[in-house]
């Protein structure tokens, strides 16, 4: 109960300090926040970071499969396929970085 109003508390102070700072200030940050997410070596990072994930989910993926093989139920696997289908059909993750 004391962690809920907790976050009762502070939602309530997020409120009332974003309401304070208005509708200028809000698009301030918004600006702010499209020019980071456009800046060159913030979007390469991105895609390399995004990259490097794929690769160890693929490893995680090959090491998974190896071990439990033929144990996986088949609704599991069929839905993994689909997944991997559906995600290898455009260029691009759901970050805006290319698959490459």
């Amino acid at each position: 109960m004391r962690y809920r109003l907790t976050f009762i508390a502070g939602l309530a102070l997020g409120y009332v300090i974003g309401t304070r700072a208005g509708r200028e200030r809000y698009e301030q940050l918004k600006k702010s926040a499209r020019q980071i997410s456009q800046n060159p070596a913030v979007r390469n990072a991105a895609e390399s970071a995004a990259h490097n994930g794929r690769d160890i989910a693929g490893k995680a993926f090959h090491t998974v499969s190896d071990k439990v093989g033929d144990r996986m139920p088949d609704s599991v696997a069929e839905r993994v396929r689909s997944l991997r289908e559906r995600s290898g059909q455009s260029g691009e993750d759901d970050w805006g970085t290319t698959n490459t």
